[in-house]
């Protein structure tokens, strides 16, 4: 008779299978549901761990969690990196924000001020100072900021890390879909399933509709520039991340839409932008486009703690643009809650229960 597991979770994308992980090396028999690991935002996501550049108006709670998880990332790295016997490609060469133009340095001051005012650490640079740093930069980028601690990582290197690393640990991956809560049976179950997380629970999670390209150096070498590039390049608003194996990733797109296709236009902006900012990108290969569904919420904030009116049952979901970076405080937060019993007050402005009433869970 097989042995029913301390602990089931839906969804193996990096938050899904960090808290298998953590949970498994604790002792716990874990399963891991999901039909297709690392399929979800995880395979579209640019990976960049950014507490600064990503600290908005009017979130100031979620900004602490993002600071306090990017704290634990070098750790997290290194523990996976041991435990999985695999890179997850984590760099820490930090963070340009530049604007193109009069008009998009004054919206990026305007965020920068404001960045600043929190205590982030957001040095504004000028345009001299940037192209020290980083030489293929245009010489029309009216100026910038560097956030030394915005880092990032591959997320499909790091899935690929996790599987391994929570598999080493103990945990077993089912691939059956699950369609209700009703069908896992375990002591607790964990819903980290993104999107599908709204059908489970109940929860206000939303599909928002990103398209990301990636690009390729020739020769296959390393890009010309190391630090991830963030910027406004008129009135657009993009990323660029480069990668050691010659990769750069672009993006991204923010759209109220719940569809996965390609559209010409969002390819059209993204590289305009992108070839304004950095011009050498315009001889790089092509070689992927994309697009993912982030699981947003009303208030762009993560969704983790106790499911209300459903005791066993807890939710890591609604971590929007910020899942990579957040996986490791989610995955600590959520092992703890389970180990001990106890919330840390961490999680207070993030529980399931602050959108009022009880939500239809099935």
């Amino acid at each position: 008779m097989l042995t029913r597991p301390d602990v089931a979770i839906v969804g193996a994308g990096p938050v899904g299978l960090a808290i298998a992980w953590r949970c498994a090396s604790r002792g716990l028999r874990v399963t891991v549901h999901d039909p297709a690991p690392g399929s979800g935002a995880s395979h579209v996501a640019a990976g960049m761990l950014s507490p600064v550049a990503e600290a908005y108006f009017g979130e100031h709670e979620l900004t602490g969690l993002l600071a306090e998880s990017a704290a634990r990332w070098p750790r997290f790295a290194a523990d996976l990196a041991e435990a999985a016997g695999a890179d997850v490609g984590y760099r820490a060469d930090g963070t340009l924000v530049v604007g193109l133009t009069a008009d998009d340095l004054a919206e990026a001051r305007r965020l920068w001020s404001y960045q600043r005012g929190l205590g982030l650490p957001i040095t504004p640079l000028r345009p001299s100072e940037l192209r020290d740093r980083e030489p293929a930069l245009a010489p029309r980028v009216r100026g910038g900021a560097v956030a030394p601690g915005d880092h990032q990582v591959d997320p499909r290197r790091l899935v690929s890390a996790l599987r391994a690393a929570a598999g080493r640990a103990g945990a077993v991956l089912n691939p059956a879909r699950v369609g209700a809560l009703s069908e896992v049976d375990a002591k607790v179950t964990v819903v980290a399933a993104g999107c599908g997380a709204a059908a489970l629970t109940g929860l206000p999670v939303r599909p928002v509709k990103g398209q990301v390209l990636r690009l390729r150096a020739p020769g296959r070498g390393a890009p010309d520039f190391r630090h991830v590039i963030r910027g406004y390049a008129d009135g657009e608003s993009i990323y660029l991340v480069p990668r050691d194996s010659g990769e750069v990733v672009v993006g991204a797109t923010v759209e109220e839409r719940a569809d996965t296709e390609v559209t010409a236009g969002a390819v059209l902006r993204l590289l305009r932008a992108a070839v304004d900012l950095v011009p050498e990108l315009a001889e790089y290969d092509l070689v992927e486009a994309t697009a993912g569904l982030r699981p947003g919420t009303p208030d762009n904030a993560p969704i983790i703690g106790r499911l209300p009116g459903r005791p066993g049952v807890l939710v890591a979901t609604g971590h929007h643009r910020h899942g990579i970076v957040l996986t490791p405080v989610t995955a600590d937060l959520v092992t703890e809650l389970i180990v001990t019993g106890e919330p840390d007050p961490l999680l207070a402005p993030f529980t399931p229960d602050r959108f009022g009433k009880e939500p239809r869970w099935n």
